[in-house]
C-alpha cells in the first residue's frame, strides 16, 4: 500500500508522552482459597496497566497459584459467561487473563493494557496448604489528554453528570492517537476522530494528537490513495484495507474543523492533496441521474442499523464534505468555480429524493424513510432552515421511519437540531439519549446504545462490546460550544 514518508514522519514527530496517574483500589484483605474471588471497583474508568500483591498464608506454597483476571467497563460485564459468545468479533478481545505465579510472595504485574473500572480476581486452583490475600490493585493509567485544559460551563446537576461521563469518555480514547475504543478495537478509525477532534478542541485542547492523527491517514492510504477507514500504528503504521465512502470523505472534514480551530496553514496547505484526492475518486461514484451508486460507492457507514438504506445519507454526505473542500480551497485563494458548480448539481440531485407527500426525504429503491437520511440532507444545507425544522418535527413523530442506532448517529441528529433552530429540542435529547445510559451507573458512554433494548450489540453479545466509545463523548462539546450561557 502506497506510504507517504514524509507524512509519517510528521506523525512521528507530533508524538507526544502519555501522561500518567497512580491509582489504587482495596480489597477487605479476606484470605482466598480455591474457587474464591474477590472484585475491586477502581471507582472511575480508566486505561492502563495493573499489577497487584499476592501474600500467602499458611503452609509453604507448595503448588502454583492460578489466577483468573476479569476486566470490566460496567460491572454487568462481569456477569457474562464469556464461554457463550459466538459473534463475528474476535473473542481474543475479551478482557480475561490466566496467570500461573509459581513463587510467593509477589507483586504480579500484567503487562497488557486494558479498559476497565472493575477488576475481578477468581482463585482457580491453589494448594490445600496456602492461602493468598491480595490487599489491593494499583493501576498505571495512561492518557494524552490533561484535565488541567479544561473549562466547565455552568450546567444543571443532570447536564453536568453528563458532561463527566463525555469527557471521562473523551480521556480514556485519548492515546497515541485518538481510538475509537480503548478495550476494542484501539486503533485510529475516521469517522471517530472527527466527533473525537470537536470534542478535544472544546475541552482538553490537545491539537497536535489532531494533526498528528491527520498525518497518519495521509501517510498510509490504499492503491491510488484512497482512505482507509481505519490505520493500525503499531508494531508500524499501516492503513487497514477496508474503505468506507462515508470516511474517507471526512478526512476533508477534519481538516477543515481543525484550521478553523488553530489557524495552521501550513498544515492546510500541506494535506489540501489528500483532500482533492479524496473528492477525485469519490466524484465517480455517482450516475448519470447525478444520484450516488450504491455499488460504486461501496462500504457507506451513516450509522449501526443493518436496516438502513444509505443511498440519501450517503449523497448529503458527499455535498457536507463537498462544503467544507470549497471552504478549503478559498482558505488557500484556489478558484472554487468548478467546485461550485458541482455542488449546485448534487444538491439539485438531492432534491429528486425529496417526496412532496410525506414532506420527508426517501432513499433507495423501496424509498425507505428514515431519521438518518433527513438528518444528513439537514447538515448537509440541501434545504433551507424553516424546511429543514419541519423535517425535523415530522421525522420525529413518524411511526415507521427507521431510527437511529448510536451515539454516532445521535449526535448528528443533535447538530441538525440546532442548526435549525432546535435549540431546547436538542438539549432535551441529550438529556434523554445520553441520559440514559448515565442513569445506569456508567462512567463512560457506549458504542451502541439503544434504548428500547439496552442490550443491543451488533456483534453477537455484550462481552466484546465497547462500554467507552470514542464517538460517544460529543456532549461535552455541544455544552461548551452551544449551552455554555
Amino acid at each position: 500500500m502506497p506510504v507517504n514518508e514524509r507524512f509519517l514522519e510528521k506523525a512521528e514527530k507530533l508524538k507526544r508522552e502519555l501522561l500518567h496517574r497512580s491509582v489504587t483500589a482495596e480489597s477487605d484483605g479476606r484470605e482466598l482459597n480455591s474457587g474464591d474471588e474477590v472484585i475491586f471497583d477502581f471507582g472511575n474508568h480508566y486505561v492502563g496497566y495493573v499489577s497487584c500483591e499476592l501474600i500467602p498464608s499458611g503452609h509453604h506454597q507448595d503448588a502454583p497459584l492460578y489466577l483468573q483476571f476479569q476486566f470490566a467497563e460496567i460491572r454487568e460485564e462481569l456477569d457474562s459467561d464469556y464461554s457463550d459468545y459466538n459473534g463475528w468479533i474476535s473473542k481474543s478481545w475479551i478482557q480475561d487473563e490466566r496467570v500461573h505465579v509459581d513463587i510467593l510472595p509477589t507483586v504480579l504485574h500484567l503487562e497488557r493494557r486494558y479498559a476497565f473500572r472493575y477488576v475481578k480476581i477468581r482463585v482457580l486452583a491453589a494448594s490445600d496448604n496456602y492461602s493468598v490475600r491480595i490487599p489491593r490493585m494499583t493501576a498505571d493509567t495512561i492518557s494524552s489528554a490533561d484535565y488541567g485544559n479544561v473549562t466547565y460551563p455552568a450546567l444543571s446537576e443532570t447536564d453536568r453528570r453528563i458532561d463527566e461521563i463525555a469527557l471521562r469518555t473523551l480521556h480514556s480514547c485519548m492515546q497515541d492517537v485518538f481510538e475509537d475504543g480503548p478495550k476494542r478495537d484501539r486503533r485510529l478509525w475516521l469517522g471517530d476522530l472527527r466527533l473525537e477532534a470537536l470534542a478535544n478542541y472544546e475541552t482538553f485542547r490537545n491539537y497536535d494528537l489532531v494533526r498528528r492523527c491527520l498525518y497518519l491517514f495521509a501517510g498510509s492510504t490504499l492503491e491510488h490513495g484512497r482512505l482507509a477507514s481505519n490505520v493500525f500504528t503499531a508494531p508500524e503504521v499501516e492503513c487497514d484495507y477496508q474503505s468506507m465512502f462515508d470516511y474517507a470523505l471526512f478526512f476533508i472534514n477534519v481538516l477543515w474543523d481543525y484550521y478553523q480551530a488553530t489557524g495552521d496553514k501550513e498544515t492546510l496547505e500541506d494535506l489540501e492533496s489528500v483532500c482533492l484526492r479524496q473528492h477525485e475518486l469519490l466524484k465517480e461514484c455517482f450516475g448519470s441521474d447525478g444520484l450516488l451508486d450504491m455499488e460504486k460507492a461501496g462500504m457507506v457507514f451513516v450509522d449501526w442499523n443493518f436496516e438502513l438504506d444509505k443511498q440519501a445519507a450517503g449523497q448529503a454526505i458527499y455535498i457536507y464534505a463537498l462544503n467544507d473542500l470549497i471552504r478549503i480551497e478559498k482558505a488557500l485563494n484556489r478558484s472554487v468555480s468548478e467546485l461550485k458548480g458541482e455542488l449546485a448539481d448534487r444538491k439539485q440531485a438531492a432534491l429528486k429524493l425529496f417526496d412532496r407527500e410525506s414532506g420527508l426525504f426517501v432513499s433507495g429503491e423501496k424509498k425507505q424513510i428514515s431519521v438518518a437520511s433527513q438528518v444528513w440532507m439537514i447538515l448537509a444545507e440541501v434545504l433551507p432552515v424553516e424546511e429543514g425544522r419541519d423535517v425535523i418535527r415530522k421525522i420525529n413523530e413518524h411511526p415507521e421511519a427507521v431510527k437511529l442506532n448510536s451515539p454516532y448517529a445521535y449526535h448528528h441528529l443533535v447538530q441538525a437540531m440546532i442548526n435549525v433552530g432546535l435549540k431546547d429540542e436538542a438539549h432535551d435529547l441529550i438529556q434523554e439519549y445520553w441520559g440514559g445510559m448515565a442513569a445506569r451507573g456508567s462512567n463512560t458512554f457506549w458504542e451502541i446504545y439503544n434504548p428500547e433494548n439496552p442490550e443491543e450489540s451488533p456483534y453477537g453479545g455484550l462481552v466484546v462490546h465497547s462500554f467507552c466509545h470514542a464517538w460517544s463523548c460529543t456532549p461535552a462539546y455541544f455544552y461548551r460550544k452551544y449551552f455554555n450561557e
